[in-house]
């Protein structure tokens, strides 16, 4: 009795002791906690140390497991886009419809990166016709715009990066247009509906967002209607603060009820003018009102069995394939197998970084509007080619591009599939962070600044000239597999994505990795203007003394400088019936003949969400 005494005795000390302690810490709490912002700390977990977490199977540094879902799914890099492009699949809609949907949410809640006043690109899978499509919705130069007119009358050497003469016609709603007249089953009513509701009634500020608006206040604050629309009273709003934008909603509300004819022209191109003409611009109504989309023959090559697609100039998706054919064609020229290597071996790494190198140096040589320059794409496609360049690869030294440029910037990549087999493959962007800083009132858009990427040089295959399209960053992804569709993939970043684009297709091609593992490994982004190799924390401290070795000037950064990515995987089962279509091309309602495994990027604020 006495012991058991004694040890009763001595845990109430313990406990005594320990509440004691505790109460006396009563004041050392977080004051964030719930990561609640606060005046002095504006992104609380931006100052927490603590080693992150692991799974318990698969490869453990993977943030998250595939999506697999049968009936359909979306990949976007927002999560109200994501859940609004599968209402719309879950309501009957079609995986271009669910497209369009999630893109009109991007629109709303991410004018950081893309906008109505943007761009577009897609491919597309018609289950129905068993063939890809492409479509190139890039808006045309004003036709005031020529070398003379920025010399001479702007005093410029280059295009502006900001202000309205930045900004070419916005093709994105032309595009929706013609995506959903060729493939859809829905018009601008049902696929706006849910980003009208969030322009009016607002949604939260996520820190990727709160952090770039934070970086351009300056640019938003020198435009009067960018700083009405965007801040609050010339300040920042707060960190998961309500952001509301009812202007946005009014431009939605009259393309829902006049369809694209709003916006070029309706009362939405009567703004744009408005604005153009208020702040020193040339486009006019004729501008607008002439422009139309483009359907195009994707290209391709093949690597290692698998056909992956892209879209031609000006997109910079050549650079992509090219740079794929130097990996295949001259990988047995310097004894190099990339699956036999790994992602751990310097070698590899690189062999990856000279041939983007080599191919960089082409697309900045050649890329242009193929409307009006001759680009060689087929030249530059070819095994035959790549071959020829395999001796400027050394193996122990780093090598300086032959060519140089290249500009940095943002947009959203997004990916939907349907029930029946459709798939899309979109991007779209107003391109650098909240783009030219031009705001049109009172529609609450922001428009893009794609003009910056033309060139002012006579006989550059991209000198600026009246409705031509300028050199485009934005890429969209597809691989097939004896003549049937495969994956969809993209990776959001301005120039790093044909570099991208490679290194995913090497990740599951070469190196088996998931469709969710090949976003959450770490990756490179060269810099092709001043020759710098950027890699991801650790990836640097894996490899990068070795590279330096070889001459490479390294850098490491966080994963805000490499992009972001979504794909989809289709996996077919052969057992299964493939879809019938009736004369109204529509098909019957069952699941896909197989299963969908989608990734979504854990740097970027997104998800991918299928039923």
């Amino acid at each position: 009795m006495g012991n058991n005494k004694m040890i009763n005795l001595s845990k109430q000390f313990i406990i005594s002791a320990f509440v004691m302690c505790f109460s006396g810490m009563a004041n050392a709490q977080s004051p964030n906690a719930f990561g609640i912002p606060t005046e002095k700390v504006a992104n609380p977990a931006a100052n927490i140390i603590a080693a992150p977490g692991s799974r318990g199977q698969g490869w453990l540094g993977q943030g998250r497991s595939e999506v697999i879902a049968r009936h359909g799914m979306v990949a976007t890099s927002d999560p109200l886009a994501a859940q609004a492009g599968l209402e719309i699949l879950r309501a009957g809609g079609n995986a271009i419809d669910a497209a369009v949907a999630a893109a009109a949410v991007l629109d709303v809640t991410s004018q950081n990166d893309t906008g109505i006043a943007g761009d577009l690109f897609a491919l597309v899978w018609s289950a129905q016709d068993k063939k890809l499509y492409a479509l190139n919705s890039a808006g045309w130069a004003p036709a005031g715009w020529t070398p003379e007119y920025f010399k001479q009358e702007l005093g410029v050497e280059r295009v502006p990066g900001t202000g309205v003469n930045a900004a070419t016609v916005p093709g994105a709603i032309s595009g929706y247009d013609a995506l959903l007249n060729r493939f859809g089953t829905m018009g601008f009513r049902q696929t706006f509906a849910r980003a009208v509701q969030l322009a009016e009634e607002g949604w939260g500020q996520a820190e990727r967002r709160h952090r770039d608006l934070a970086s351009v206040k300056d640019k938003l604050n020198d435009d009067v209607d960018s700083r009405a629309v965007f801040l609050n009273d010339g300040e920042v709003p707060a960190l998961y603060s309500i952001i509301r934008n009812p202007d946005l909603a009014d431009a939605l509300r009259l393309i829902q009820k006049q369809g694209r004819d709003a916006f070029y022209k309706g009362a939405i191109a009567d703004a744009i003018v408005a604005k153009m003409q208020a702040d020193g611009g040339v486009m006019t109504h004729e501008d607008l009102a002439e422009f139309e989309s483009e359907w195009i023959e994707p290209i391709t090559t093949n690597y290692h069995g698998y056909d992956i697609f892209q879209l031609p100039p000006p997109g910079q998706g050549f650079a992509a394939l090219e740079m794929l054919n130097i990996l295949e064609v001259c990988a047995p020229v310097h004894s190099v197998n990339l699956s036999a290597l790994g992602p751990s071996n310097p070698d590899y790494w690189h062999f990856m970084v000279e041939a983007k190198k080599l191919a960089y140096s082409d697309l900045q040589a050649y890329n242009g509007d193929p409307l009006f320059s001759d680009i060689p794409v087929d030249t530059l496609l070819s095994k035959s080619y790549a071959a020829t360049l395999c001796d400027r690869i050394d193996m122990d030294v780093a090598s300086e591009p032959s060519v140089t440029g290249g500009l940095n910037g943002g947009t959203i990549y997004l990916t939907t599939a349907d029930r029946w087999g459709n798939m899309v493959s979109l991007i779209h962007s107003i391109f650098s962070v909240y783009g030219s800083g031009a705001t049109i009132a009172p529609y609450g858009m922001m428009l893009h600044n794609r003009g910056v990427a033309f060139s002012l040089e006579e006989d550059h295959p991209n000198v600026v000239a009246p409705h031509k399209r300028p050199f485009h960053s934005i890429i969209a992804g597809f691989v097939m597999q004896n003549g049937e569709p495969l994956m969809t993939f993209g990776n959001m970043g301005g120039s790093v994505q044909p570099e991208t684009h490679v290194q995913h297709m090497v990740n599951v091609i070469d190196n088996g990795m998931n469709i969710q593992m090949t976003t959450d490994a770490a990756r490179f982004t060269h810099s092709q203007n001043n020759n710098v190799l950027t890699m991801e924390d650790s990836l640097y401290n894996l490899v990068g003394p070795a590279l330096q070795a070889r001459g490479h000037t390294l850098r490491s950064t966080d994963g805000s400088r490499v992009g972001g990515y979504q794909g989809i995987l289709f996996t077919k089962d052969a057992s299964m019936p493939e879809p019938v279509f009736n004369a109204q091309s529509i098909a019957e309602d069952h699941p896909v003949n197989g299963v969908y495994r989608a990734g979504s990027d854990h740097r970027k604020d997104g998800q991918a969400v299928g039923w």
